[in-house]
């Protein structure tokens, strides 16, 4: 995706030089992990993926960094997610080695785009399945040459909104998501919870349905979450499991309490 724009392209949109010399040199680290990664697993006797195909929807240089900050920390929270299940030391070693340089390419990019480099002060993990669920989407063609254990959930979709979430203040819409629970056996009696994962916390909200039967909403995001925070729709509070999870996860970028930007935000986020 990178390719499909110049230095000149970045420059006219506000990213001064060396900014695009940069995403190149995160590029080259991106597929350097890739090959070791891959090396890693054959040495181990494991059969690694194929490269899948993919689509992102990027139309211009901003959604293009402003997407590429989103992947970066989801890679993130997938490295250290995947941490608690690493047994053997060297692999936990180089697993960790690449978490600590993703986490760079997270802070640089979120920096270009105005926002904190480090809005909280622990990351957020993922489990396989979580994370499997946000790449799903882009992927639009290829096959595997092993069967992937994971399983994406439903989809939550974020209502279009033109301002800023902030925490402790904002709403939040989920468009069409009792209208999708209610064909998994979920009924108007049902609790659900929206659980917010940010740093090692997960705070759960009680969502309710709006007036035309179809969305669920949070009339107001918990306290004490910051940055690039996730979210997903559970039958539980306290066991967010992949049993009582029945969407999710959605991401937005929450600030704090009256940090938020003042002006309204010229694009849903």
């Amino acid at each position: 995706a990178l390719a499909n724009y110049t230095q000149a392209d970045f420059v006219a949109a506000g990213f001064e030089d060396p900014f695009y010399a940069n995403l190149k040199e995160i590029y080259v680290d991106e597929q350097t992990h890739v090959k070791f990664l891959s090396g890693a697993l054959k040495a181990a006797g494991i059969t690694p993926t194929v490269e899948l195909q993919y689509t992102f929807p990027s139309t211009d240089v901003k959604s293009f960094v402003t997407l590429s900050s989103v992947l970066e920390g989801v890679g993130v929270s997938a490295y250290l997610g995947a941490a608690a299940y690493i047994v053997n030391k060297d692999y936990l070693t180089a697993a960790g080695s690449i978490l600590t340089v993703e986490a760079r390419h997270s802070s640089y990019i979120r920096a270009a785009l105005d926002q904190s480099p480090f809005p909280a002060p622990f990351d957020t993990p993922l489990d396989f399945n979580q994370v499997y669920s946000l790449a799903a989407p882009f992927i639009t063609g290829g096959s595997s040459p092993v069967m992937l254990p994971f399983e994406a959930f439903p989809a939550l979709t974020l209502q279009c909104t033109q301002y800023y979430y902030e925490a402790d203040r904002s709403s939040v819409t989920f468009t069409g998501a009792y209208t999708a629970a209610q064909k998994f056996g979920i009924k108007k009696d049902t609790i659900i919870y929206a659980v917010f994962f940010s740093g090692l916390d997960k705070k759960a909200v009680k969502v309710r349905i709006t007036a035309g039967d179809k969305d669920y909403k949070v009339d107001r995001l918990p306290a004490g979450i910051a940055g690039q925070v996730y979210v997903v729709l559970s039958k539980s509070a306290t066991e967010v499991t992949d049993e009582n999870i029945i969407a999710g996860p959605a991401i937005l970028e929450v600030y704090p309490k009256g940090q938020a930007p003042s002006t309204p935000h010229p694009k849903c986020h």
